[in-house]
């Protein structure tokens, strides 16, 4: 299984843009509805890597406080694609994004990076 994420690059502060993450290869059932979990993560610069939001098999998605205010994560299960819709963008926003899917074995994907401009 391969999780690609892409959607970076540089934002203007207050300005919105959307993450996606697409599993391929051997999916377990075809879908990702498979992953007990899908979670994004990120790490900014000199920082340690944090959730950010996460979605479990039965839709049910947790996020990491304060970031529901401005932060969706979302599915598409046809397209076995994850987002993360993010809005108000803040400069503290600014990291290296990546997705995760947690199941029988845990699969991590590449980063995108996202680059918040004051």
């Amino acid at each position: 299984v391969q999780l690609q994420a892409s959607g970076g690059g540089l934002v203007q502060a207050g300005e919105s843009t959307r993450l996606s993450c697409v599993a391929s290869g051997s999916i377990p059932s075809g879908t990702i509805l498979s992953f007990a979990e899908m979670t994004w993560f990120r790490q900014a610069p000199g920082k340690q890597t944090e959730m950010v939001a996460s979605i479990l098999k039965d839709g049910t998605t947790k996020y990491e406080d304060p970031l529901s205010d401005r932060f969706i994560i979302s599915r598409d299960i046809a397209r076995n694609t994850l987002y993360l819709q993010m809005s108000s963008l803040k400069p503290e926003d600014t990291a290296v994004y990546r997705c995760y899917a947690r199941s029988s074995v845990s699969v991590w994907g590449r980063g995108t990076l996202v680059t918040v401009s004051s």
